[in-house]
């Protein structure tokens, strides 16, 4: 069911300090809804109050309170609440809710799609729609309060489209509340008729009708001749003792006098002692009649003029009532987005556990989540608990502006001043620097909240005032602001799996009731949380086993805990003194151990949970540590044990590793981010080289192409030359003498310059002495590159036409078509 629509059915029965009540009604309404067994009923009721306490040991109902003071309306601030109690949200419901948050906060970026909804009386609207829907006439001020609502809604649509405009990718990071927006259908028309008949201050305009125009004519005509004649009969009045003066009795104007006898005849209408007279002149009396009649004419001519407007609204009443429910809905989401990014939150990424090896994520469903780190079942770092980071964001305000009013104070106080008040003002500021430097400096501590996939149950162990019911608040509250549609306060994306419910047996100074106190409250609570807690749940026990025998209780919580390790919940996590909790993780791998850190130097904790290593004692040390008699101390460790005191020695050892690590962790990061750029950059060398081979390879190929290109030509042309030779006739053999007489002395004439001459072969001699029958030289093929003459270059045949004895060739980046006789092969 969507926010406003059930926000619709349950504003009537919602009240934001009993926070209690709207669970167990929602829960009675989804029963008698959905089941007919009063049995089925009586146990969802019982998972609710169970649900609802763990909620409110975890402080869920101040931080609710905190997100609802950033809505703008009193109906948004009652929908936050109602819709952060509301525990039932499917995974689906969950994903919805963070995309509205994520669009909210792209929108704030953004600037120019704004969700103030500051000045618009929503209350005023919902009480427009309930009287237009019973009949009655609509008031000017309801009026005025819808145009303000549609006003707000058209410019909203107006700014979106110019959003869009500028950059079409804003209408999918606005989504899914683009979408919202764009389905609003707001009635122009009525903006425009009430702001025709309804004035800026709420009242009918006088030119609403003429009708209305003419009677408040009339009214103003007659309330002139009262006022002067009232004027003139006190004028008359010459007694300085009397004192008079105009009153209006139920619309009629009257004189009121301390004066037992008047001047002018009137009717009484009343007298005392000490408060004298009061008379309506008998001069007065059909004015005043007439008066009355034109105001009841004014009046009536007003109704008509709403009861039209009333039937105009009633026409598009449910467009009116739609934009109503989605306005409550975008402060909601407004509220959620303002609350995250006022604490500098991070969208989580959740994912149902079942489906954490699939593809069915928050970063699958959508592109403003990173995906999730899959080795992880909860992973939150530097998570902040946010009701501590919000008292300490207060305390500081509160401080600086104490600070900023003082420094102002001592500027205007030491004008003209005495030395010793500068002094004293001069100590004050400098208390209240010093102040505000030490809230600085005291921000809150993050915990890192790492927890395996193959985990079940963490154990968590530390001493008091450690901070571990602090971690395990951090957790239950960051689980359900994911689960609400709130970012988790942390450094970076947490992924959270979607927990259908979250059980918190948490004792402390506002424990559940007076029973929980007891081992048996403890008890009734831990197995409630065991009998309605599901495989998706999320279970957080503080101080499991305690309040009673400490081998009975070590004993019932190795139990406890195992039960919830087998098929109890998804994750449980329970902080611990009892030493026998922390043996669990050697026998079954589903159990982990972590403890708090605490430094035994300064002798205080330091906040901060150390992973994989369980908890050691403390306490003789810190005793030793603060001087406690050596033989005591000496008699404690024997009583603690020789077993418990090599315990104790191999955690040491464990923190001592682990110190080590988190001490070589940085260079090895180091090492890595180097081992890291050296392989981009020899990859990049690689492919460097590989694209230069390549690209000689390219050029070597096409110098050999072009090479074989020429060479095959001239072996065409050679071979040419010698069937032409051989085709020469008989007689003219003594030519061919002659011209081998002339080329052997060019030989021998070459010879004498030191050229070596061309000497023919004894088969080429032959060749050219045998006669031959006559034959036409052969054409140039295509491919064949030849002479052109009247160019004097060479060019590559790429057509031949033998009936034209034409050919083309290319020469360069020119084609030419010559002729035969024009080429030489």
């Amino acid at each position: 069911m969507p926010l406003c629509a059930a926000f619709g059915q349950s504003i009537s029965t919602f009240t934001a300090t009993k926070s209690r009540a709207i669970i167990t009604s929602r829960s009675e309404t989804r029963n008698v809804r959905f089941f007919s067994c009063s049995a089925v009923a009586i146990s969802n009721d019982k998972k609710s109050k169970v649900i609802h306490d763990s909620l409110r040991v975890l402080q869920w109902d101040k931080l609710c309170d905190s997100v609802s003071s950033f809505a703008r309306t009193s109906l948004g601030r009652q929908a936050t609440q109602w819709q952060l109690w509301s525990v039932d949200q499917t995974y689906e419901d969950s994903l919805r809710l963070l995309d509205e948050t994520n669009a909210a906060i792209e929108m704030q970026k953004h600037g120019g799609c704004s969700l103030d909804l500051t000045g618009i009386d929503l209350l005023m609207v919902k009480s427009a729609i309930r009287n237009v829907r019973r009949g009655l006439s609509l008031r000017a001020n309801e009026a005025l309060a819808v145009v303000a609502l549609l006003q707000f809604s058209e410019t909203l649509q107006l700014n979106l489209k110019a959003a869009i405009k500028e950059d079409a990718d804003w209408y999918s990071r606005f989504m899914p509340l683009s979408q919202m927006i764009t389905k609003l259908v707001v009635d122009r028309s009525l903006i425009k008729l009430i702001l025709q008949i309804v004035d800026e201050d709420g009242s009918v305009k006088d030119s609403a009708s003429p009708v209305l125009k003419q009677s408040r004519e009339q009214v103003r005509l007659l309330e002139r001749k009262l006022f002067q004649l009232m004027d003139r009969l006190i004028r008359n009045e010459n007694s300085e003792s009397s004192l008079l003066e105009m009153s209006n009795i139920d619309g009629r104007w009257c004189i009121k006098s301390g004066a037992d006898q008047l001047s002018f005849n009137g009717l009484l209408l009343s007298s005392g002692s000490g408060i004298g007279s009061i008379v309506e002149p008998l001069s007065a009396v059909p004015i005043n009649d007439e008066l009355q009649q034109a105001r009841a004419l004014a009046t009536k001519a007003e109704e008509d003029v709403l009861l039209t407007l009333t039937k105009k609204m009633q026409v598009g009443l449910d467009d009116i009532e739609k934009i109503l429910n989605s306005v409550i809905q975008l402060d909601v989401i407004n509220a959620r987005a303002t609350y995250s990014l006022s604490f500098g939150g991070t969208c989580p990424c959740i994912f149902l556990p079942e489906d954490q090896e699939g593809s069915l994520t928050h970063g699958a469903l959508t592109s403003k989540v990173s995906s999730p780190k899959r080795e992880w079942t909860l992973y939150l770092p530097n998570a902040y608990h946010p009701l501590l980071l919000q008292q300490h964001k207060q305390n500081l305000q509160k401080a600086r502006k104490d600070l900023k009013n003082a420094t102002a104070e001592r500027r205007r106080k030491l004008q003209g001043q005495s030395m010793r008040l500068k002094h004293e003002t001069d100590i004050n500021l400098s208390s209240l620097e010093m102040q505000v430097a030490a809230l600085e400096l005291a921000h809150p501590v993050p915990v890192n909240v790492f927890i395996a996939r193959k985990t079940k149950v963490l154990i968590i162990t530390g001493p008091n005032t450690g901070g571990k019911t602090i971690s395990l608040k951090t957790v239950g509250l960051a689980a359900m602001m994911a689960k609400s549609g709130l970012h988790v306060l942390s450094s970076e994306s947490a992924q959270i799996p979607w927990f259908d419910s979250v059980f918190a047996d948490i004792g402390d100074e506002q424990s559940l009731s007076q029973s929980l106190s007891t081992f048996s409250g403890h008890l009734k609570q831990i197995s409630d949380i065991r009998s309605q807690s599901t495989s998706q749940s999320l279970v957080l026990l503080d101080e499991v086993g305690a309040g009673t025998n400490p081998l009975e209780g070590a004993a019932l919580g190795m139990s406890l805990l195992e039960a919830f390790a087998e098929n109890g919940a998804l994750l449980t996590i329970a902080t611990t003194h009892h030493g026998e909790l922390k043996t669990l993780k050697y026998s079954d791998d589903a159990f982990e151990n972590a403890c708090m850190e605490f430094d035994e130097v300064n002798l205080r904790p330091t906040y901060k949970i150390l992973w994989g290593v369980p908890g050691r004692s403390n306490a003789i040390n810190i005793a030793e540590r603060l001087g406690l008699p050596s033989i005591v101390v000496q008699n404690a460790r024997q009583l603690y044990g020789a077993a418990s005191a090599e315990i104790n020695e191999v955690i040491i050892d464990m923190e001592r590793f682990k110190q080590e690590f988190q001490d070589l962790l940085p260079e090895a990061r180091c090492h890595l981010m180097l081992s890291r750029n050296l392989h981009a950059s020899l990859l990049l060398t690689r492919r460097k080289i590989m694209e230069h081979g390549n690209t000689q390879r390219y050029l070597k190929m096409r110098e050999i192409a072009e090479a074989a290109a020429v060479a095959h030509s001239l072996v065409r042309k050679s071979a040419r030359q010698l069937r032409a030779y051989a085709a020469q006739p008989l007689q003219r053999t003594e030519v061919g003498q002659s011209q081998h007489s002339s080329a052997s002395n060019s030989q021998h004439t070459t010879a004498e310059d030191g050229e070596h001459p061309m000497i023919l072969s004894s088969s080429a001699v032959e060749v050219i002495k045998q006669p031959a029958t006559v034959r036409e030289p052969e054409l140039p093929e295509v491919g064949d590159l030849v002479h052109v003459s009247s160019l004097s270059k060479k060019g590559t045949v790429l057509r031949v036409e033998p009936s034209k004895e034409e050919i083309v060739v290319q020469v360069g980046n020119m084609k030419l078509k010559v002729k035969l006789m024009d080429v030489q092969t």
